[in-house]
């Protein structure tokens, strides 16, 4: 195992990322969260519990630690990648009590993301299950890759129907339900990195002409609605939600559209507003501006305009801002120095298990083996060793 080069690591129990900090009904003693990473060990969309108990377990082993899950299919429908989990059966929802438990052992929380692939799946994928290929509109394909497995596999990309996006919004509530029922603290409604509810949100993935699309009011309608269901079945205190305003991954507009930050600020601002009226979420996820997929940093698509400082003119409740910290522990420090604000890491959580003690007290770190991030094995994934 080599560490990560090329930078001092600091450490960093002088900040307020050591500090207890309440979310939900969860009182947490560190501020480092380890945030949602796919990693592609569910064959048949069910956790295999021997492989992904064992990855929770190691880095939930610090007391009073906030995971959130790699992202969790509601629904048949929700998916289009193999070997991604789901929550919708009970053999699925048992495999996640399991690993759920194994997190509350070690005396620390978990919140379980709800995600819904949109155009991001394949659509050849879902055509073997017999599923739509879907997205806020027919005509806009992520890229010429994902038109051409639609038109081969006879799944055209679908702008889902009204009642279609209640079915959604069913699907949302009922796995939370399922997530809470399992063990889960809480639940994370992915609206974030080009997924469905994102390419609601962006103009440039979608150009509807009913009340789902136009306005920035109606383009945030979807996601609002998901909102407003979950929190209904489950409690505010037990929903957070994901963003990634500058995001330009899977054709996002991120800084390159002008209205972008009103359009962000809308939606964080009816969130804040609904928190006025006794239904505050128990936080709000950001991803930074930062490079556009784990496989390469392409500069291009590095909007380097773009803050997520425009957040604290409106929410007041918890945020968890993530990306670009594990390398660089100054934007940890000045993340650190908001209030109510808690620090999120990716790529580094996977290769190193004891993260929070080597951030506390600037150990070296691990470095990440990408080719294995999406691998079926144990390898690359289980197999990072801690400090000690």
């Amino acid at each position: 195992m080599t560490f990560v080069q090329g930078f001092k690591p600091e450490a960093l129990a002088d900040t307020d990322l050591f500090k207890p900090i309440k979310v939900g009904n969860t009182e947490l003693q560190n501020r480092i969260v380890m945030a949602p990473l796919t990693r592609m060990r569910a064959p048949n969309h069910v956790p295999n519990t021997e492989l992904v108990s064992e990855y929770y377990d190691q880095r939930s082993k610090r007391a009073g630690t906030m995971i959130i899950t790699e992202g969790i299919f509601t629904s048949p429908q929700a998916g289009g990648y193999p070997d991604a989990p789901g929550i919708y059966t009970k053999e699925q929802i048992a495999e996640w009590k399991k690993i759920f438990a194994k997190i509350h052992e070690n005396k620390s929380f978990v919140w379980a993301q709800m995600w819904v692939l949109g155009r991001q799946s394949l659509a050849d994928t879902l055509a073997k299950e017999g599923l739509r290929y879907d997205s806020a509109t027919d005509d806009l394909y992520l890229d010429d890759e994902r038109k051409e497995r639609a038109i081969k596999s006879n799944n055209p990309q679908h702008g889902i129907t009204k009642d279609e996006i209640k079915q959604y919004i069913k699907d949302y509530v009922e796995a939370s339900k399922n997530a809470i029922a399992a063990g889960a603290d809480g639940v994370e409604i992915h609206s974030a990195n080009s997924y469905l509810l994102n390419q609601f949100l962006d103009s440039k993935s979608n150009n509807r002409t009913d009340e789902y699309g136009g306005s920035i009011e109606n383009r945030a309608r979807f996601t609002l609605e998901v909102v407003d269901a979950v929190v209904a079945a489950v409690g505010a205190d037990k929903v957070g939600v994901r963003f990634s305003p500058w995001g330009m991954y899977g054709g996002m507009s991120g800084g390159a559209n002008p209205l972008t930050l009103a359009e962000y600020s809308y939606v964080i601002g009816e969130l804040e507003k609904r928190a006025t009226e006794g239904k505050r979420i128990a936080y709000i996820h950001l991803v930074e501006p930062c490079p556009p997929n784990v496989w390469d940093d392409k500069p291009e698509l590095r909007n380097t305009k773009g803050s997520n400082d425009f957040i604290y003119s409106i929410w007041e409740g918890i945020v968890i801002r993530t990306g670009e910290l594990g390398d660089k522990p100054e934007n940890a420090r000045k993340i650190a120095a908001n209030p109510n604000t808690l620090a999120g890491y990716g790529r580094m959580y996977i290769s190193n298990p004891d993260l929070p003690d080597r951030l506390e007290n600037g150990w070296p770190l691990n470095d990440f083996e990408r080719d294995l991030f999406y691998a079926s094995g144990a390898k690359g994934y289980i197999d990072y060793p801690t400090y000690k």
